[in-house]
């Protein structure tokens, strides 16, 4: 794959590859679809738990990315189906204060975001990736996919999602990995400059989280006129 061609594509210190690595900690777990449950919780008015028949009747949704891995990889043209985030979002009336989201996953494994980041367009749990079914070593048989953060955000083996006011770090945040991931700012850990020297998880730092996430958007409608 050549690079140069799709320079502006791949953010700083990353490479690409059509291949697709396999990385996460601890083992893969065993999964029963007839137990299988969804729980959508936190500040709403109403928690829903949805079984795995009842999660794939809601709208199918595709959505084809990049993706950016913190360990330098990244891979282009990703084609995934499943379920959009904002249509799991609409089973729930969320409260006004819930300015993030904790994504939870098998053997309590988490990671958070900001819930606007949740609300882009091509954000969805996917259960096929380019026309298969994921395999469990990629996280079926459901995962988030954020492309536009560092594919650790995108988490495998989801099984609920907590709406929050605050800013709670997730598992890899925990251990020293940035609270945003920003491939494009190479928003890798915590001893980034920005984190460093700068503001975080205050109202002026999602402020500018919220500027990039327009950008991001901006970005992306260009990219479409062209094509």
């Amino acid at each position: 794959m050549n690079s140069n061609d799709n320079k502006d594509r791949v953010p700083p210190g990353q490479y690409l590859t059509e291949k697709w690595p396999v990385l996460h900690a601890g083992t893969v777990p065993r999964i029963d679809l007839d137990t299988w449950e969804f729980r959508i919780f936190g500040l709403v008015d109403q928690e829903r738990v949805l079984t795995w028949e009842e999660f794939n009747a809601l709208p199918a949704y595709r959505s084809t990315s990049d993706i950016h891995c913190v360990t330098t990889w990244s891979r282009l043209d990703n084609t995934w189906d499943g379920v959009a985030f904002r249509d799991v979002m609409n089973l729930v009336q969320v409260h006004p204060d819930a300015k993030f989201v904790v994504i939870h996953a098998e053997e309590g494994w988490k990671t958070n975001l900001p819930l606007a980041d949740l609300l882009l367009d091509d954000v969805l749990f996917a259960h096929s990736h380019d026309g298969e079914v994921l395999t469990p070593n990629h996280g079926w048989p459901l995962r988030l996919v954020v492309p536009h953060l560092y594919f650790w955000k995108s988490a495998k083996w989801v099984r609920g999602i907590e709406f929050v006011a605050d800013d709670v770090p997730g598992f890899w945040e925990e251990r020293g990995y940035h609270l945003y991931a920003d491939p494009w700012l190479e928003q890798r850990y915590r001893d980034d400059p920005e984190w460093e020297y700068g503001e975080k998880n205050t109202d002026q730092y999602y402020e500018q989280v919220a500027r990039r996430i327009r950008l991001h958007e901006q970005k992306k409608a260009q990219q479409g006129q062209q094509e």
